[in-house]
């Protein structure tokens, strides 16, 4: 049997031919298209980035939402246009109020709201959601490791606050002027905040010891009145259905 040859031995004449040969069978074969836009699932493609996006953005509100509240969605239209429009632009959102009676889900109302913005997959997403109470205790001197200036400042600039249970604090004029600073702070930023509460904002009999205004003070009385949308919750309370 004969030794095989390495091309170059066979002489550039024979190679030319095998060559010519080659390109003779494949004339009448064409090269099928070639698609140069990226798969969904390929970096590159508004989907994919939009994906990742929105679970970075989730796995931040799932860091801070406690277990109770790890599937809290929002169903009310009020607070669901309210999220929308924070999501198409922070600064557009304003402040949202939702108040109602002991048991009528408002902090689930109020996470939900958090949750539908994480899902749109913006490109920054930070959040701090507090009880109103914790939130002076940190703020308080000697409440914080890093000093309540410092605590103050996180909750004036965070990209979006919730504060929880709101009026049910000791009234003071600790938590009257911090409760300004903070809010006004956000309203000359333009940034959004959740506030949720028992009281009314403001009480039709004329009472200021039963309604939000009351509570945090005259000078925030028209803060609210140009920033905050609304949303009263009525119904019976949750928790006690759910006991039953």
């Amino acid at each position: 049997m004969a030794e095989p040859q390495a091309l170059g031995a066979i002489g550039p004449s024979a190679l030319a031919r095998i060559m010519a040969g080659i390109r003779d069978r494949n004339l009448t074969q064409e090269a099928g298209p070639v698609s140069q836009a990226p798969n969904e699932d390929d970096p590159g493609h508004p989907s994919y980035h939009h994906r990742a996006r929105a679970a970075f953005a989730l796995s931040r509100w799932n860091t801070a939402v406690p277990h109770r509240y790890a599937n809290a969605t929002t169903t009310h239209p009020d607070i669901q246009a309210w999220a929308d429009r924070a999501a198409a632009n922070i600064h557009d959102a304003g402040f949202l109020v939702i108040n109602g009676a002991i048991g009528t889900g408002k902090t689930h109302q109020a996470y939900g709201a958090l949750r539908r913005i994480a899902e749109t997959g913006p490109s920054r997403f930070e959040m701090i959601a507090v009880t109103a109470p914790d939130m002076y205790g940190r703020l308080r001197p000697g409440g914080s490791d890093k000093g309540s200036e410092h605590e103050l400042k996180q909750y004036a600039r965070i990209q979006l606050l919730l504060l929880d249970d709101v009026g049910t604090e000791k009234l003071s004029e600790f938590t009257e002027e911090a409760t300004y600073r903070i809010v006004n702070a956000r309203y000359n930023a333009g940034l959004p905040l959740i506030i949720t509460t028992n009281l009314l904002v403001r009480d039709p009999a004329g009472s200021r010891t039963s309604d939000l205004v009351g509570r945090l003070g005259d000078r925030l009385a028209s803060r609210l009145a140009q920033a905050a949308h609304i949303v009263t919750l009525g119904g019976p309370d949750l928790r006690r259905q759910d006991a039953s």
